[in-house]
C-alpha cells in the first residue's frame, strides 16, 4: 500500500538539522569517528550529533561500528540503504552549485535569507515583526523565538 508521496517518505528520513549534513559526509568520507564527524562540523554540539547519529542509525542509513579496544573506537559510515542515497546527494549538490552561482550572478537579490535555516527564518520573521508599524504592541513585546 502506498501511503501518499514517496518522495515524503524519503524526504521524512532525511529531513532534520544537521542530517542531509551528516550524510553528505559520510558519502564524501566513507567512515568516520564520532571525532572527526565533529571536527567535520564545528557548529554542532556533541549532543545534536549524537541524535542525528542514532536517528540515522535507527532508520538503517548508517552503520555504527563499535570495537571493543582501550579506548573503544566508533566508526560511521553509509549503510546500504544509505549508499543508494548517493546519487540524490550528488544530484541536490549539484542543484546547489547553480544556484549558488545563479544567486552571485544575479547579485543575490533572488536569494532567500539562508535557504534551509529555519532559525534564520524564525529570526527573520521576528526582525520583520517587530520593524512593521503595524504590528501589533503584544508582538512587539514577545522576546526572540530564537533557542536558547
Amino acid at each position: 500500500k502506498s501511503d501518499g508521496c514517496p518522495v515524503d517518505f524519503v524526504l521524512k528520513q532525511i529531513s532534520g538539522p544537521w542530517t542531509t549534513h551528516i550524510l553528505w559526509l559520510l558519502r564524501m568520507h566513507g567512515i568516520l569517528r564520532f571525532g572527526e564527524l565533529k571536527r567535520l562540523l564545528p557548529d554542532i554540539s556533541p549532543k545534536m550529533l549524537t541524535d542525528r547519529l542514532k536517528r540515522l542509525e535507527a532508520d538503517g542509513l548508517v552503520a555504527r561500528d563499535y570495537q571493543p579496544t582501550i579506548p573503544p573506537t566508533v566508526s560511521y559510515s553509509l549503510t546500504k540503504r544509505g549508499v543508494q542515497l548517493k546519487a540524490m546527494l550528488d544530484a541536490l549538490g549539484d542543484v546547489a552549485t547553480r544556484w549558488r552561482a545563479e544567486d552571485a550572478r544575479e547579485g543575490q537579490k533572488s536569494k532567500p535569507q539562508n535557504r534551509g535555516s529555519a532559525k534564520a527564518a524564525r529570526q527573520a520573521s521576528s526582525a520583520t515583526a517587530l520593524k512593521t508599524p503595524r504590528a501589533s504592541s503584544r508582538a512587539r513585546s514577545l522576546p526572540s523565538a530564537t533557542p536558547k
